[in-house]
């Protein structure tokens, strides 16, 4: 009787546990390519950055370094925005001070920016900014609680890919 008991526990847990667990599955399913989305190419006209991904690769970071985690801003994800489609049409990165300031005037606080070129996904762009002791430190600055980040494509560029990552309080 024990077996036959324990094997419609089962079924009836699978009722429920399975649609349960490919739901979950569904909400993190990879990109059509099959790839995560911090693997994508972001080096073409219709590629986007996936902001939620980027903020929580960040978070996770930033928590294994004792760290809170961040906070999408949407006035900083349209400065991200806007200095990224800056850097690219200039075809050059723009100064971290500069970029600083501006948004310091707008009444942030503890501000940082990550801006680069060349990182053609998120993987590539993280990885740079751990190993560059000045933008990991503004990736872990524990004060910082906002962010937003944009990158922004150039055809003609040798970079192709400009990035702009700002934290602030």
């Amino acid at each position: 009787m024990g077996g036959r008991n324990a094997r419609r526990g089962l079924r009836l847990a699978g009722t429920f546990l399975v649609p349960a667990l490919l739901g979950a599955c569904a909400a993190q399913a990879p990109a059509p390519t099959g790839l995560p989305s911090i693997y994508l190419p972001l080096a073409s006209n219709n590629a986007h950055i996936d902001v939620d991904a980027s903020r929580d690769m960040i978070s996770a970071y930033r928590r294994n370094r004792g760290a809170p985690p961040l906070a999408v801003d949407p006035e900083l994800q349209r400065l991200a925005e806007a200095e990224a489609a800056a850097m690219a049409l200039a075809d050059r990165p723009s100064q971290a001070q500069t970029v600083k300031a501006a948004v310091q005037r707008l009444g942030y606080a503890d501000v940082n920016a990550n801006l680069s070129a060349g990182y053609h996904t998120l993987a590539e762009a993280f990885s740079g900014w751990r190993e560059s002791a000045p933008h990991d430190a503004a990736m872990v600055d524990p004060r910082a609680t906002k962010m937003g980040i944009a990158t922004a494509y150039a055809p003609g560029s040798k970079y192709k890919v400009y990035w702009a990552l700002l934290t602030a309080r």
